[in-house]
């Protein structure tokens, strides 16, 4: 099962395509999360004795899908967490939204304030005390009977920034509810999806391009990778 998921992996570095719904690391309700069933699988498959070393080196949200980096060194995972910081990684997502009409391509420059209270961020159109700068990129790259494809690239990394921005413009991702989609999708997910990640390697520096097939039992999504 969780073989299946894993993508790319060296002595360093396993990279996943999560699934919608599962949990990057353990939160509140206390549901099992991918560390924790990485660390038990890497266990087993590679008969550890001990402790299995594993760090997080950034989130995505639980209902979207797509490619989450983890360090299986130490020394992996502070250079990452380094290369985070100073957006060394670059990060392409996928989004299907309504067949709206929005410009084929578009630099989004807003102000985001996260509410910790119904975990949702609000959207200014200027500069708002508490509120931070958030920068992304999109293309429209494929056109459906209903829904469009975006393909969206990060210049911040803000809470819900690609589905909170895409929203504000009139255009909330597919069976995202809590920012105006009308219809949840039947997994609880959303049509977002971490498409690619491009980033110099932290210990070999190689260049390294990964990218993760989208869901397998959509229809849309199927669509949108034909």
């Amino acid at each position: 099962m969780m073989q299946e998921q894993i993508v790319f992996e060296d002595n360093h570095l396993l990279v996943i395509n999560k699934k919608a719904g599962q949990l990057v690391q353990g939160d509140k309700t206390g549901d099992l999360s991918l560390l924790d069933l990485l660390k038990d699988f890497i266990k087993v498959r590679d008969h550890k004795p001990g402790n299995v070393f594993l760090g997080l080196v950034h989130r995505i949200d639980r209902p979207t899908s797509g490619l989450v980096i983890y360090a299986k060194t130490s020394k992996a995972l502070s250079r990452l967490t380094q290369m985070v910081k100073n957006r060394d990684i670059k990060k392409t997502y996928w989004a299907v939204v309504p067949k709206v009409e929005i410009p084929h391509a578009q630099r989004l420059i807003h102000y985001l304030q996260k509410n910790e209270k119904n975990n949702k961020s609000t959207v200014f159109p200027k500069v708002t005390d508490g509120a931070k700068e958030a920068i992304l990129n999109y293309e429209i790259i494929k056109t459906l009977d209903n829904f469009q494809l975006l393909e969206v690239d990060l210049e911040t990394g803000r809470h819900h920034q690609i589905r909170a921005q895409l929203a504000k413009i009139g255009a909330p991702i597919k069976g995202d509810l809590k920012y105006g989609s009308p219809r949840s999708n039947p997994d609880g997910g959303i049509h977002l999806h971490a498409r690619k990640l491009e980033f110099i390697h932290p210990v070999t520096n190689e260049k390294t391009i990964i990218v993760a097939k989208v869901p397998q039992n959509d229809v849309i999504w199927q669509a949108c990778e034909d």
